[in-house]
C-alpha cells in the first residue's frame, strides 16, 4: 500500500487508508505500549501475524515515515523498529482508543484489560 501523492486527495482519507490496512494499527499500538522492538520479538507480540505481512507493514509505515529501521551490521545483524516523532503523535490517538476498548470490552481481553499503550 502506498501513501497518495495527490494533492487534491483528502488528507483524512490518506491517513485512514495508510492505517486501516491489516495488521497496522495493532502494530502501533504494540510498539507504542512496548517501545523500540527487534523484528523477531514484534513477531511474538503481534501473535498470529505472517512474517510476510508483517515484513510489508513495517516497510509501509517506515516509508510513511511514522517507524523508524534502526540496522545494526552484527553476527546476526539486528534490525530494531519504533516510532518517529510523526509516529508518536499517534499515541494520544491509540490511547483513546485503548480507553474505548476498555469500556467495551474491558473484562474479555484478561492480560490487555489493565495496560495503557
Amino acid at each position: 500500500m502506498s501513501v497518495s501523492k495527490n494533492p487534491d486527495a483528502c488528507p483524512v482519507s490518506i491517513l485512514m487508508s495508510l492505517l486501516s490496512g491489516p495488521w497496522t494499527m495493532y502494530i502501533l499500538w504494540v510498539l507504542c505500549n512496548s517501545g523500540p522492538a527487534r523484528f523477531g520479538v514484534l513477531r511474538h507480540l503481534v501473535d498470529g501475524i505472517s512474517t510476510k505481512v508483517l515484513t510489508e507493514r513495517l516497510r509501509m509505515l517506515e516509508s510513511a515515515e511514522i517507524i523508524y529501521r534502526q540496522y545494526e551490521p552484527t553476527v546476526p545483524p539486528q534490525v530494531t523498529y519504533g516510532l518517529t516523532e510523526r509516529g508518536q503523535e499517534l499515541i494520544e490517538i491509540l490511547n483513546q482508543l485503548n480507553a474505548l476498548a476498555e469500556r467495551w470490552y474491558g473484562s474479555e481481553q484478561g492480560e490487555h484489560s489493565n495496560r495503557n499503550v
